[in-house]
């Protein structure tokens, strides 16, 4: 049976004015493209390959050639790709088919997708909640059925968090095996490009077709494959857990633990010590390195420039000030104050060092266990607006999927179950070039509780 539903290789050709009339409508209730143009991707398509004729969507923080990059932010607004991201070409070369550029927070900064310039996208399971972010705009167009699957970024649990939300498989690899050339740079050391997907072979497919060192991203590498051929037997399980959670996210935990100890996997409750440094010190390395990467939006070159601007200074100040959002212009802020002259030391080399430390842990942990398992957010899907989570606790909530993204390691995000018509998922860490790990329990826990289909995912396209 080919990884893909025979209907997806077909959406393009014979069926490609229905597929199209059916996104269009869909995606008038998701939001989820910002972008989207099927005709532009078969242009570029490679018609041979594993994936020929397979749509995807991509997160619009990666350059896909004559397609828009916006990165969700009014400052990019109006910019077109001249060339393509090197994650997206391999697709391509493999005959996938780029349909469109998909919703996110701008520049990758937010866990709602609502910090979007463009638009607010919806949870296909409930409307007035989000999608996750900042990869829901991807999230939410899987969920939904309008692609199967959809590439997003990871800086903090942006791949995993909405697939979490949205009922889907995330994966977000190793730091390095997948080249980051093309994505546009939120804070270099911690971005990961992902997938999201309805299947866990999806993921695996189309990581494997991704990975590879570039030379064009010096940070690439290439990956060695698995030192024991994805073998798990001990599964370490985050404990000290209750009362943190909410009770839906709790029990959903609980039966994920209970369904692995079902399969024969030995658990054992570990404790992390460095996790209660987790959110600080991301927040003081991601936003360190954000100031940096976001300094060349000078509305001079390229991008949106205020109008009557009496100088270059001017300039500059006004079109960040019309063209950033809130959330950007609070990080930036955050940013270019811990990398002041004098308080390097106390806040930004101190995180650094604290990063070390909390790598250090997994790595002692990973000669005890296979792989780690814990939740990916504390709350399921919350509202559009402020009034279940602020912007500050969706912060503090990003505790456990920071985590992988200081560390480099790998992760993914799995369907754990649906709890008052809600879905929850739950994360497994793995050791550095360990996806395969990651895949063989994804794919156990797959075949006892499969990816929920959403009230909005359709199976045809009438």
């Amino acid at each position: 049976m080919h990884i893909f539903e025979k209907r997806w290789s077909t959406a393009l050709s014979a069926d490609k004015k229905e597929y199209t009339q059916f996104v269009m409508r869909q995606d008038e209730t998701v939001e989820s493209f910002l972008q989207f143009d099927p005709e532009r991707g078969i242009a570029l398509q490679h018609t041979n390959g594993s994936l020929a004729g397979i749509p995807f969507g991509v997160k619009d923080n990666l350059a896909v050639d004559s397609y828009q990059l916006t990165c969700g932010s009014k400052i990019l607004s109006g910019f077109t790709s001249p060339y393509t991201a090197t994650a997206v070409q391999k697709l391509i070369d493999n005959g996938a088919v780029v349909v469109g550029k998909t919703n996110l927070d701008q520049f990758g900064m937010g866990s709602s997708t609502d910090t979007s310039a463009f638009k607010k996208t919806n949870n296909p399971w409930d409307t007035e909640r989000v999608a996750g972010g900042s990869s829901g705009g991807s999230a939410a167009a899987v969920a939904a059925g309008l692609v199967p699957f959809a590439l997003g970024t990871d800086t903090g649990g942006s791949v995993r968090q909405p697939a979490s939300f949205c009922g889907i498989y995330g994966l977000k690899p190793t730091y390095g095996v997948v080249s980051r050339y093309g994505l546009t740079a939120y804070a270099s050391s911690l971005d990961v490009v992902g997938v999201l997907s309805k299947t866990v072979d999806q993921s695996r497919i189309v990581f494997n077709l991704m990975k590879g060192q570039d030379e064009r991203d010096n940070t690439s590498i290439m990956h060695p494959g698995s030192s024991n051929g994805g073998a798990v037997k001990r599964i370490g399980v985050l404990t000290a857990q209750k009362g943190v959670l909410h009770p839906d996210v709790e029990k959903s935990y609980a039966e994920a633990v209970g369904r692995l100890q079902q399969n024969g996997y030995t658990t054992r409750e570990i404790d992390i010590e460095t996790m209660k440094y987790v959110v600080p010190v991301y927040y003081t390395i991601a936003t360190a390195e954000a100031s940096a990467n976001l300094a060349r939006y000078t509305g001079i070159r390229y991008g949106y420039a205020a109008q009557d601007a009496k100088s270059s200074s001017d300039l500059m100040e006004e079109s960040r000030n019309e063209g950033f959002g809130d959330e950007i212009k609070l990080r930036i802020l955050l940013g270019t104050y811990v990398l002041r002259s004098g308080f390097q030391d106390q806040y930004y080399h101190r995180a650094q060092k604290i990063r070390t430390a909390i790598r250090n842990e997994f790595s002692r942990l990973f000669n005890e266990v296979d792989v780690i398992l814990m939740p990916v957010f504390p709350t399921p899907p919350f509202k559009h607006g402020d009034s279940e989570l602020t912007p500050f606790q969706q912060k503090v909530a990003d505790k456990y999927t920071c985590a992988a993204n200081l560390t480099g390691f790998p992760a993914i995000s799995i369907p754990s179950s649906v709890e008052n018509g809600l879905p929850v998922g739950v994360q497994l860490i793995a050791p550095p070039f360990e996806e395969e790990r990651l895949f063989a329990v994804a794919r156990v826990c797959e075949k006892d509780f499969p990816s929920p289909d959403s009230p909005l995912y359709k199976t045809s396209w009438s």
